[in-house]
């Protein structure tokens, strides 16, 4: 197997590799979130999401940049381009996908923020805090519906 094999290769571990922090990182917080707040422990809601937005921006975050870098790099060695159907539709999933993320990572923070306080003044969850769980809860669905069906794509890659 030469060079340009080798690369292929690395470059295809590498965006699996992305691919799977996406998805379990996004699938293991959205169950520590979840537990935590039905726990309906301030504090346990503050710790967890603490954690929550870090590994958000240590995981999620470092995979979210290296997946295009990666993704156009094995086009470029495939011979596919930005045309092909289903890489077309795989990058504006990518976008929905980036949409709705983006505000979770605020939103995460601002839940974290909320909990604190509460716990800290020995306080129930405020009503934003509620609210801004119900906004979360229903970007989850559009925002993994979008990376799972990216992952479809990328193993299927039908004719589009």
């Amino acid at each position: 197997m030469g060079p340009p094999a080798v690369t292929y290769l690395l470059l295809k571990y590498l965006h699996i590799l992305g691919a799977i922090v996406i998805l379990g990182t996004g699938s293991g917080i959205a169950f520590f979130m979840l537990m935590a707040h039905r726990s309906g422990s301030a504090a346990f809601i503050a710790q967890t999401s603490a954690v929550v937005v870090l590994a958000d921006k240590l995981f999620t975050a470092t995979a979210v940049a290296v997946q295009p870098v990666t993704g156009t790099l094995l086009m470029r060695e495939s011979g596919y381009a930005f045309t092909d159907g289903w890489i077309a539709l795989s990058l504006g999933l990518y976008l929905v996908a980036g949409a709705f993320w983006l505000p979770v990572v605020w939103i995460q923070a601002r839940m974290r923020d909320l909990a604190r306080g509460a716990a800290t003044e020995g306080a129930p969850l405020p009503a934003a805090y509620h609210r801004l769980f119900r906004i979360w809860f229903v970007f989850g669905f559009p925002g993994f519906g979008s990376v799972a069906a990216i992952l479809w794509l990328m193993i299927a890659r039908p004719e589009l």
